[in-house]
């Protein structure tokens, strides 16, 4: 098979993996190198649904020892296979990135005779780039669990970032699609990536001469959908993975219906605006100080589809508002509808100086239809009661054509 065929069922086969963020590399560009992840380095390029198109986002092969019901590169699949050599690899980024095509290579793979062999075969890929070709452009391998301790950490010297994938939300869900497949083994496969971040930063902080491992840390990915999970339970996952493993990003991806599916599987994909809600409830976690029993509380395990989860809580929680906006503290103005981190932080700058009126509100971009019930300024206080029927009818957002693209810029800026 000729390497444009290869390339052709190796792409189309990495589409389903989503975290390809290229975000977090600090390689710099010299004379003797190729490429860098700053300056005229990788280019923040997004699809319409969010996922970064500046990386060469290819599976090393699609053959696979494993036999997981939702993937359609399981082992009894009858899709059609091909298999790269590391040197077909190094040549197609060297010449995708001399085009301009690309800044940088996103590399996975089925798992072909063991995780050492696979973890060797992406290993030889990223060490030839760097070694050979002095390629300085972001590189994100695929960790795969239950490779060797030794394999890992050379994988994290020349990557930027590497992500070992937890594929589903519980292990209940694991051992009845995917039985080879573990919790505690990618579990400690994500251990080991951490405990080498976590050691490396330390080396440098004494030395910065000291090698660098995978120094935008690792990420990892859920399959959403492919089983009745709740959202709560996905959410609980994603919270445990990133105060355990110190992970950059948890990615959400929505199961997407293969031929000859296994019945116990969905006929289709959940909604889209489902995986949305999960992004968004996701950045709540991390950065506005929720905790997944606010967003998702037991007589409300899944995310409603209909509004933002931080709005759905502040409709649950009335009792919370208003919010003085000139003497609230931080923690709580990040709870308004429609408040970012950003719009909040400037307002806290600005109210030293003096008090904040709806106008500065405009003036920040705020929304002001969808605040205004929720906030008291200088010279504003609700009229209408939060407890009023009405409130839910004025703040709820107008059905529209969700934009895969506006859901990802939002989701990127965090201003919810």
């Amino acid at each position: 098979m000729d390497v444009r065929k290869k390339l052709e069922i190796l792409a189309d086969a990495a589409k389903y993996d989503a975290s390809c963020s290229s975000s977090g590399g600090k390689r710099k560009a010299s004379q003797e190198g190729l490429g860098s992840v700053e300056g005229m380095g990788i280019c923040h390029s997004y699809t319409p649904d969010g996922r970064c198109v500046s990386l060469l986002k290819i599976l090393l092969t699609n053959f696979c020892i494993y036999d997981c019901q939702y993937c359609i590169n399981r082992i009894s699949s009858d899709t059609a296979r091909a298999r790269f050599t590391p040197a077909e690899v190094v040549q197609l980024t060297l010449d995708f990135y001399k085009r301009n095509y690309i800044e940088g290579l996103f590399l996975s793979s089925g798992v072909i005779k063991s995780p050492d062999y696979t973890m060797e075969q992406l290993i030889e890929v990223a060490r030839t780039l760097r070694e050979v070709h002095g390629f300085q452009g972001y590189i994100h391998l695929k960790a795969v669990p239950g490779a060797s301790r030794e394999l890992i950490d050379r994988a994290g010297r020349h990557a930027d970032r590497l992500s070992a994938n937890i594929e589903l939300p519980t292990e209940g869900d694991l051992k009845k699609l995917a039985p080879e497949k573990s919790f505690a083994v990618t579990g400690e496969t994500m251990k080991e990536i951490s405990t080498r971040v976590e050691q490396s930063r330390a080396e440098r902080e004494e030395s910065p001469l000291a090698p660098k491992f995978a120094p935008a840390g690792q990420s990892t990915q859920m399959i959403v959908g492919a089983t009745p999970t709740p959202d709560a339970a996905i959410l609980d996952t994603a919270s445990r993975l990133y105060t355990r493993f110190k992970l950059k990003r948890v990615y959400y991806s929505a199961y997407s219906p293969i031929p000859r599916v296994d019945a116990r599987l969905p006929a289709k994909s959940p909604p889209l605006v489902r995986e949305h809600r999960l992004y968004q409830a996701d950045w709540l976690l991390r950065f506005y100080g929720f905790r997944v029993d606010e967003l998702a509380p037991p007589e409300h395990p899944d995310l409603s589809l209909e509004m933002d989860p931080k709005l759905a809580w502040a409709l649950r929680r009335r009792e919370s508002f208003p919010v003085d906006v000139n003497r609230a503290p931080r923690e709580h103005l990040l709870r308004v509808p429609g408040m970012g981190v950003r719009t909040v932080d400037r307002l806290i700058r600005i109210r030293r100086w003096h008090r904040i009126t709806l106008a500065d509100l405009a003036r920040l971009r705020v929304p002001l239809t969808r605040v205004k019930p929720f906030v008291i300024t200088a010279d504003h206080r609700p009229t209408l009661l939060l407890d009023s029927e009405r409130l839910v009818e004025r703040v709820k957002p107008e059905p529209t054509q969700l934009s895969l693209f506006t859901a990802a810029q939002e989701a990127r800026t965090g201003e919810l």
